[in-house]
């Protein structure tokens, strides 16, 4: 039934140039279903004279709300990164972050309690969602977030405070900058 209630929905993609690379948003009236980092460049060194930017390069002719909202969000975190934490976020319109399963509430409590600047570990985020003994299941819920940046699972990091694996380990290099640019 949820497969079949998102098959309706009628999503438009924005394509967007940023400091990671081109990052698309794809998405319905209902909310932003996806957000996918193409890593096609290395992530910019990020410049103290200037903040780093984040353009819109393809855009349908009419967004929906919710979407022009995520690249609002979207821009402000690339150039004005501490000021998202007052910005509201876009719905959520993904199977994933719906309902109750153990995935969707990992991913809820890691964007409700794990602030801009900080991390958690997986152990750590285990024990806050109820169930200390499902580290390698937070794991899993990390690689299945739909929409990275906005569920900041970035910010996750094993206990040893090594910075672990980012887009199934494609994107490690992208994990370490999104945290440094959280902290300068």
């Amino acid at each position: 039934m949820k497969k079949q209630r998102e098959s309706q929905c009628t999503q438009k993609t924005i394509s967007l140039l940023s400091p990671l690379g081109t990052i698309q948003v794809s998405g319905c009236e209902n909310g932003v279903h996806t957000i996918q980092i193409l890593m096609d460049v290395a992530p910019a060194e990020r410049s103290t004279e200037a903040p780093p930017s984040c353009v819109v390069n393809d855009s349908p002719a009419e967004t929906s709300p919710e979407l022009q909202r995520c690249v609002e969000w979207l821009q402000a975190y690339f150039s004005e990164p501490q000021t998202t934490g007052s910005l509201p976020l876009p719905a959520f319109h993904h199977p994933a972050l719906q309902g109750d399963g153990f995935t969707s509430r990992v991913l809820h409590v890691l964007q409700k309690e794990v602030k801009f600047g900080e991390t958690v570990s997986y152990k750590r985020l285990a024990e806050m969602v109820g169930n200390p003994r499902a580290v390698r299941a937070v794991g899993g819920a990390m690689r299945r977030n739909p929409v990275p940046l906005l569920i900041p699972c970035h910010r996750v990091i094993s206990s040893s405070g090594q910075s672990g694996p980012y887009m199934s380990g494609r994107g490690d290099h992208l994990k370490q900058w999104l945290l440094a640019h959280e902290t300068q």
